[in-house]
Protein backbone atom coordinates (compact mmCIF):
# COMPACT_ATOMS: atom_id res chain seq x y z
CA UNK A 1 0.00 0.00 0.00
CA UNK A 2 2.58 2.01 0.12
CA UNK A 3 3.12 5.29 2.06
CA UNK A 4 -0.78 4.97 3.40
CA UNK A 5 -0.81 5.18 7.26
CA UNK A 6 -4.19 6.38 7.87
CA UNK A 7 -6.22 3.35 7.39
CA UNK A 8 -8.95 1.99 8.55
CA UNK A 9 -10.92 -1.41 7.90
CA UNK A 10 -14.21 -2.17 9.90
CA UNK A 11 -17.84 -2.66 10.16
CA UNK A 12 -20.53 -0.18 10.82
CA UNK A 13 -24.05 -0.89 12.81
CA UNK A 14 -26.94 0.98 11.54
CA UNK A 15 -30.07 -0.74 12.69
CA UNK A 16 -32.97 -1.72 11.05
CA UNK A 17 -33.53 -0.34 7.21
CA UNK A 18 -36.87 -0.18 5.65
CA UNK A 19 -36.01 -0.95 1.88
CA UNK A 20 -38.07 1.03 -1.56
CA UNK A 21 -40.02 -2.18 -1.14
CA UNK A 22 -41.89 -1.72 2.18
CA UNK A 23 -39.51 -5.04 3.67
CA UNK A 24 -37.28 -4.08 6.59
CA UNK A 25 -33.84 -5.50 7.05
CA UNK A 26 -33.04 -5.41 10.65
CA UNK A 27 -29.65 -5.10 12.15
CA UNK A 28 -27.74 -3.87 8.62
CA UNK A 29 -23.98 -3.80 8.76
CA UNK A 30 -21.97 -2.11 6.06
CA UNK A 31 -18.12 -2.86 5.50
CA UNK A 32 -16.05 -0.43 4.70
CA UNK A 33 -12.43 0.73 3.93
CA UNK A 34 -11.59 4.43 4.88
CA UNK A 35 -8.25 6.00 3.93
CA UNK A 36 -6.44 9.30 4.56
CA UNK A 37 -6.91 11.81 7.56
CA UNK A 38 -9.79 11.94 9.48
CA UNK A 39 -10.10 15.73 9.30
CA UNK A 40 -9.76 15.92 5.48
CA UNK A 41 -12.40 16.17 3.62
CA UNK A 42 -14.23 13.34 2.64
CA UNK A 43 -14.81 11.63 -0.87
CA UNK A 44 -16.87 8.69 -1.10
CA UNK A 45 -16.17 5.98 -3.29
CA UNK A 46 -19.37 3.51 -4.82
CA UNK A 47 -17.77 0.42 -6.49
CA UNK A 48 -19.28 -1.37 -9.33
CA UNK A 49 -21.06 -4.73 -9.93
CA UNK A 50 -18.22 -7.16 -8.68
CA UNK A 51 -16.21 -4.46 -6.89
CA UNK A 52 -15.60 -3.95 -2.96
CA UNK A 53 -14.76 -1.62 -0.42
CA UNK A 54 -11.14 -1.86 -1.21
CA UNK A 55 -10.35 0.74 -3.56
CA UNK A 56 -7.01 1.01 -2.08
CA UNK A 57 -6.48 -2.11 -0.52
CA UNK A 58 -3.83 -3.14 2.55
CA UNK A 59 -3.20 -6.74 2.01
CA UNK A 60 -3.53 -6.53 -2.04
CA UNK A 61 -3.36 -3.92 -4.56
CA UNK A 62 -6.76 -1.98 -4.40
CA UNK A 63 -9.35 -2.09 -7.77
CA UNK A 64 -8.50 1.58 -7.85
CA UNK A 65 -5.39 1.80 -6.91
CA UNK A 66 -4.20 3.67 -10.24
CA UNK A 67 -6.46 6.80 -9.04
CA UNK A 68 -6.51 6.82 -5.71
CA UNK A 69 -3.21 7.05 -3.18
CA UNK A 70 -0.43 8.82 -1.80
CA UNK A 71 0.05 11.97 -4.15
CA UNK A 72 -2.14 9.95 -6.73
CA UNK A 73 -5.09 11.58 -8.92
CA UNK A 74 -7.42 11.48 -5.80
CA UNK A 75 -4.56 12.07 -2.82
CA UNK A 76 -5.21 9.97 0.12
CA UNK A 77 -2.36 12.94 1.67
CA UNK A 78 -5.25 15.72 1.38
CA UNK A 79 -8.60 13.71 1.18
CA UNK A 80 -9.95 10.69 3.05
CA UNK A 81 -11.47 7.96 0.94
CA UNK A 82 -14.07 5.92 2.11
CA UNK A 83 -16.14 3.06 0.35
CA UNK A 84 -18.95 0.87 1.34
CA UNK A 85 -19.64 -2.81 0.35
CA UNK A 86 -23.17 -2.63 -1.12
CA UNK A 87 -25.99 -3.27 0.57
CA UNK A 88 -26.71 -6.68 -0.95
CA UNK A 89 -22.98 -7.55 -1.48
CA UNK A 90 -21.04 -9.96 -0.31
CA UNK A 91 -17.65 -8.74 0.51
CA UNK A 92 -19.08 -7.49 4.92
CA UNK A 93 -22.09 -5.94 4.16
CA UNK A 94 -25.70 -7.31 5.00
CA UNK A 95 -26.73 -9.41 2.07
CA UNK A 96 -27.65 -12.95 1.22
CA UNK A 97 -25.00 -14.37 2.68
CA UNK A 98 -26.11 -12.35 6.45
CA UNK A 99 -27.64 -14.12 8.96
CA UNK A 100 -31.22 -13.48 8.71
CA UNK A 101 -31.74 -12.34 12.62
CA UNK A 102 -34.85 -13.98 12.32
CA UNK A 103 -33.94 -17.45 11.71
CA UNK A 104 -30.15 -17.33 12.73
CA UNK A 105 -29.72 -18.99 9.23
CA UNK A 106 -27.55 -17.13 6.41
CA UNK A 107 -30.73 -15.46 4.22
CA UNK A 108 -29.42 -17.18 1.39
CA UNK A 109 -33.07 -16.26 -1.40
CA UNK A 110 -34.84 -14.80 1.41
CA UNK A 111 -32.97 -11.71 1.19
CA UNK A 112 -35.30 -9.23 -0.08
CA UNK A 113 -34.66 -7.11 -3.27
CA UNK A 114 -32.71 -3.98 -2.94
CA UNK A 115 -32.13 -1.21 -5.20
CA UNK A 116 -29.77 1.16 -5.89
CA UNK A 117 -31.64 3.73 -3.87
CA UNK A 118 -31.43 1.42 -1.28
CA UNK A 119 -27.58 1.27 -1.35
CA UNK A 120 -27.16 5.04 -0.93
CA UNK A 121 -29.97 5.39 2.07
CA UNK A 122 -27.81 2.98 3.83
CA UNK A 123 -24.60 4.53 2.71
CA UNK A 124 -26.21 7.36 4.14
CA UNK A 125 -26.95 6.08 7.35
CA UNK A 126 -23.63 4.50 7.82
CA UNK A 127 -21.89 8.38 7.25
CA UNK A 128 -24.12 9.46 10.20
CA UNK A 129 -23.29 6.73 12.33
CA UNK A 130 -19.53 7.53 11.44
CA UNK A 131 -20.02 11.52 12.37
CA UNK A 132 -19.91 12.29 8.79
CA UNK A 133 -22.56 15.12 7.69
CA UNK A 134 -20.80 16.69 4.73
CA UNK A 135 -19.26 15.30 1.59
CA UNK A 136 -16.57 16.91 -0.78
CA UNK A 137 -17.34 14.39 -3.41
CA UNK A 138 -19.26 11.13 -4.61
CA UNK A 139 -17.38 9.42 -7.42
CA UNK A 140 -18.03 5.91 -8.91
CA UNK A 141 -18.62 3.63 -12.02
CA UNK A 142 -20.93 1.56 -13.54
CA UNK A 143 -23.30 -0.23 -10.82
CA UNK A 144 -20.90 2.73 -8.36
CA UNK A 145 -22.35 5.60 -10.85
CA UNK A 146 -25.68 4.81 -10.68
CA UNK A 147 -25.40 5.13 -6.84
CA UNK A 148 -23.64 8.76 -7.74
CA UNK A 149 -26.48 9.61 -9.56
CA UNK A 150 -28.77 9.02 -6.84
CA UNK A 151 -26.82 10.53 -4.41
CA UNK A 152 -27.02 13.49 -6.04
CA UNK A 153 -30.35 13.59 -6.62
CA UNK A 154 -31.44 12.16 -3.28
CA UNK A 155 -29.33 14.09 -0.76
CA UNK A 156 -28.39 17.40 -3.21
CA UNK A 157 -27.39 19.65 -0.31
CA UNK A 158 -24.72 16.81 1.02
CA UNK A 159 -21.73 16.73 -1.74
CA UNK A 160 -19.67 19.65 -3.69
CA UNK A 161 -18.58 17.72 -5.89
CA UNK A 162 -20.63 14.28 -8.26
CA UNK A 163 -18.23 12.54 -10.70
CA UNK A 164 -20.21 9.26 -12.24
CA UNK A 165 -18.24 7.61 -14.68
CA UNK A 166 -19.06 4.67 -17.05
CA UNK A 167 -22.79 4.97 -16.60
CA UNK A 168 -26.13 6.26 -17.65
CA UNK A 169 -29.63 7.53 -16.44
CA UNK A 170 -31.63 3.97 -16.64
CA UNK A 171 -29.94 0.89 -17.34
CA UNK A 172 -30.92 -0.19 -21.64
CA UNK A 173 -32.89 -2.72 -22.96
CA UNK A 174 -29.50 -4.48 -24.06
CA UNK A 175 -27.90 -4.19 -20.65
CA UNK A 176 -30.89 -5.88 -19.07
CA UNK A 177 -30.56 -8.37 -22.19
CA UNK A 178 -26.59 -9.75 -20.81
CA UNK A 179 -27.96 -9.56 -17.15
CA UNK A 180 -30.68 -12.05 -18.48
CA UNK A 181 -28.62 -14.36 -19.67
CA UNK A 182 -26.62 -14.19 -16.53
CA UNK A 183 -29.26 -14.59 -14.20
CA UNK A 184 -30.38 -18.04 -16.88
CA UNK A 185 -26.89 -19.30 -16.29
CA UNK A 186 -27.24 -19.09 -12.86
CA UNK A 187 -30.28 -20.00 -11.85
CA UNK A 188 -30.21 -23.20 -14.35
CA UNK A 189 -27.22 -24.37 -12.75
CA UNK A 190 -28.20 -27.78 -11.04
CA UNK A 191 -26.48 -26.48 -7.85
CA UNK A 192 -28.83 -23.47 -7.63
CA UNK A 193 -31.07 -25.22 -6.15
CA UNK A 194 -33.57 -22.21 -6.21
CA UNK A 195 -30.84 -19.69 -4.12
CA UNK A 196 -30.42 -22.28 -0.96
CA UNK A 197 -27.51 -23.92 -1.94
CA UNK A 198 -24.38 -25.67 0.52
CA UNK A 199 -21.52 -23.05 0.85
CA UNK A 200 -19.69 -26.09 -0.25
CA UNK A 201 -21.19 -26.67 -3.53
CA UNK A 202 -22.53 -23.37 -5.16
CA UNK A 203 -23.97 -22.76 -8.75
CA UNK A 204 -20.25 -22.35 -9.62
CA UNK A 205 -20.72 -23.37 -13.57
CA UNK A 206 -23.95 -20.84 -13.85
CA UNK A 207 -21.81 -17.97 -12.14
CA UNK A 208 -18.47 -18.61 -14.11
CA UNK A 209 -20.90 -18.18 -17.41
CA UNK A 210 -22.16 -14.99 -16.20
CA UNK A 211 -18.73 -13.80 -16.10
CA UNK A 212 -17.66 -14.79 -18.85
CA UNK A 213 -20.77 -13.61 -20.61
CA UNK A 214 -20.01 -9.96 -18.76
CA UNK A 215 -16.46 -9.85 -19.74
CA UNK A 216 -17.32 -10.15 -23.32
CA UNK A 217 -19.79 -6.71 -22.52
CA UNK A 218 -17.41 -4.70 -20.63
CA UNK A 219 -14.99 -4.53 -23.79
CA UNK A 220 -14.76 -3.81 -27.30
CA UNK A 221 -14.40 -6.19 -30.42
CA UNK A 222 -11.05 -4.06 -30.94
CA UNK A 223 -9.58 -4.94 -27.87
CA UNK A 224 -10.41 -8.30 -28.16
CA UNK A 225 -8.64 -8.74 -31.43
CA UNK A 226 -5.73 -6.97 -30.39
CA UNK A 227 -5.55 -8.65 -27.18
CA UNK A 228 -5.82 -12.24 -28.48
CA UNK A 229 -6.60 -12.62 -32.12
CA UNK A 230 -6.75 -16.15 -33.26
CA UNK A 231 -3.85 -17.16 -31.15
CA UNK A 232 -3.98 -20.51 -30.41
CA UNK A 233 -2.92 -22.35 -27.81
CA UNK A 234 -3.50 -26.26 -28.22
CA UNK A 235 -5.06 -28.97 -30.55
CA UNK A 236 -7.82 -29.68 -28.17
CA UNK A 237 -9.48 -33.56 -28.59
CA UNK A 238 -12.37 -32.55 -26.32
CA UNK A 239 -14.81 -29.85 -26.51
CA UNK A 240 -14.34 -28.61 -23.10
CA UNK A 241 -10.70 -28.08 -23.82
CA UNK A 242 -9.92 -24.52 -25.00
CA UNK A 243 -8.20 -24.05 -28.65
CA UNK A 244 -7.68 -20.51 -28.59
CA UNK A 245 -6.23 -17.82 -26.13
CA UNK A 246 -9.28 -16.13 -25.86
CA UNK A 247 -11.27 -19.34 -24.57
CA UNK A 248 -8.48 -19.84 -21.46
CA UNK A 249 -8.84 -15.87 -20.71
CA UNK A 250 -12.79 -15.78 -19.98
CA UNK A 251 -12.75 -19.60 -18.73
CA UNK A 252 -9.94 -17.90 -15.65
CA UNK A 253 -11.73 -14.85 -15.37
CA UNK A 254 -14.94 -16.97 -14.54
CA UNK A 255 -13.22 -19.78 -12.49
CA UNK A 256 -11.60 -16.24 -10.78
CA UNK A 257 -15.05 -14.78 -9.49
CA UNK A 258 -16.11 -18.08 -8.71
CA UNK A 259 -13.49 -17.92 -6.08
CA UNK A 260 -14.47 -14.57 -4.50
CA UNK A 261 -18.25 -14.25 -5.17
CA UNK A 262 -21.06 -15.12 -3.69
CA UNK A 263 -23.92 -16.49 -7.02
CA UNK A 264 -27.07 -15.22 -4.70
CA UNK A 265 -26.01 -11.79 -4.36
CA UNK A 266 -24.38 -11.45 -7.78
CA UNK A 267 -28.12 -12.19 -8.64
CA UNK A 268 -29.21 -9.35 -6.25
CA UNK A 269 -26.84 -6.50 -8.08
CA UNK A 270 -27.80 -7.61 -11.33
CA UNK A 271 -31.85 -6.89 -10.85
CA UNK A 272 -31.10 -3.75 -8.83
CA UNK A 273 -28.89 -2.87 -12.11
CA UNK A 274 -32.10 -3.82 -14.18
CA UNK A 275 -34.25 -1.55 -11.56
CA UNK A 276 -32.24 1.47 -12.23
CA UNK A 277 -33.68 4.47 -14.03
CA UNK A 278 -33.57 7.93 -12.13
CA UNK A 279 -36.95 9.40 -13.17
CA UNK A 280 -38.52 5.75 -11.90
CA UNK A 281 -41.66 7.10 -9.56
CA UNK A 282 -40.58 10.91 -9.72
CA UNK A 283 -42.31 13.80 -10.36
CA UNK A 284 -42.32 15.81 -13.76
CA UNK A 285 -39.13 17.87 -12.70
CA UNK A 286 -36.40 16.21 -14.09
CA UNK A 287 -34.81 14.50 -11.73
CA UNK A 288 -31.06 15.77 -12.83
CA UNK A 289 -32.64 19.41 -11.85
CA UNK A 290 -32.11 18.53 -8.12
CA UNK A 291 -28.64 17.67 -8.38
CA UNK A 292 -26.97 20.52 -6.76
CA UNK A 293 -23.38 19.96 -6.94
CA UNK A 294 -20.47 20.93 -9.52
CA UNK A 295 -20.91 17.51 -12.01
CA UNK A 296 -18.58 15.95 -14.19
CA UNK A 297 -19.56 13.09 -15.96
CA UNK A 298 -16.82 10.85 -18.03
CA UNK A 299 -18.41 8.28 -20.69
CA UNK A 300 -15.60 5.59 -21.82
CA UNK A 301 -15.71 5.00 -26.31
CA UNK A 302 -17.60 1.90 -27.39
CA UNK A 303 -19.32 0.95 -23.65
CA UNK A 304 -21.67 -1.45 -25.23
CA UNK A 305 -23.56 -1.75 -21.93
CA UNK A 306 -23.97 2.50 -20.96
CA UNK A 307 -23.66 4.08 -24.29
CA UNK A 308 -21.96 7.60 -24.11
CA UNK A 309 -24.19 9.81 -25.63
CA UNK A 310 -27.17 8.60 -22.97
CA UNK A 311 -25.32 10.06 -20.44
CA UNK A 312 -24.23 13.37 -22.52
CA UNK A 313 -27.17 13.82 -23.34
CA UNK A 314 -28.73 14.26 -19.95
CA UNK A 315 -26.35 16.37 -18.56
CA UNK A 316 -25.65 18.85 -21.62
CA UNK A 317 -29.82 19.19 -22.32
CA UNK A 318 -29.86 20.73 -18.97
CA UNK A 319 -26.05 22.52 -19.30
CA UNK A 320 -25.19 21.54 -15.62
CA UNK A 321 -22.12 19.40 -16.35
CA UNK A 322 -18.93 18.81 -17.95
CA UNK A 323 -19.20 16.20 -19.81
CA UNK A 324 -16.04 14.40 -21.31
CA UNK A 325 -15.75 11.11 -23.73
CA UNK A 326 -12.41 9.08 -23.19
CA UNK A 327 -11.23 7.98 -26.35
CA UNK A 328 -10.00 4.08 -25.39
CA UNK A 329 -10.17 0.56 -26.70
CA UNK A 330 -11.27 -0.69 -23.87
CA UNK A 331 -15.10 -0.23 -24.13
CA UNK A 332 -16.87 -0.07 -20.76
CA UNK A 333 -13.90 -1.41 -18.67
CA UNK A 334 -12.30 2.16 -19.31
CA UNK A 335 -13.20 2.81 -15.72
CA UNK A 336 -10.84 0.68 -14.46
CA UNK A 337 -7.90 1.35 -16.62
CA UNK A 338 -5.67 4.01 -18.09
CA UNK A 339 -5.95 6.24 -15.29
CA UNK A 340 -3.61 8.71 -17.42
CA UNK A 341 -5.98 9.55 -20.01
CA UNK A 342 -9.37 11.15 -16.88
CA UNK A 343 -8.06 10.66 -13.56
CA UNK A 344 -6.15 14.15 -14.57
CA UNK A 345 -9.93 15.35 -14.68
CA UNK A 346 -10.78 14.45 -11.38
CA UNK A 347 -8.09 15.60 -9.70
CA UNK A 348 -9.20 19.10 -11.81
CA UNK A 349 -12.56 18.51 -10.70
CA UNK A 350 -11.55 18.08 -7.05
CA UNK A 351 -10.58 21.93 -7.37
CA UNK A 352 -13.56 23.62 -8.04
CA UNK A 353 -15.32 25.73 -6.20
CA UNK A 354 -18.47 24.44 -4.54
CA UNK A 355 -21.84 25.93 -6.12
CA UNK A 356 -23.46 24.74 -2.82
Amino acid sequence: MGKETNYEEQRVSIGSLVLESGKELEEVELAYERVGPKEAPVILVCHALTGNQYTVGRSEDGWWKGLIGHHKFVDTSEFQVITFNVLGGCNGSTGPLSLNPATNHPYQADFPFVSVRDMVHSQRRALEVLGIEHLHAVVGGSLGGMQVLEWGILYPDVMEHLVPLAVTPSLSAYGIAYNAISRYAITNDSEWKDGYYKHTHPPAAGLATARMIGMISYRTDEMFQKKFGRREIDKPEEHTEAAYDVESYLKYQGQKLVGRFDANSYLYLLKAMDHHDIARGRDSITPIQKIRANVLAISFKGDLIYPPKDLENIFCLERMARFYLVDTKYGHDGFLVEFDKWGPLIKEQLKEPSKI
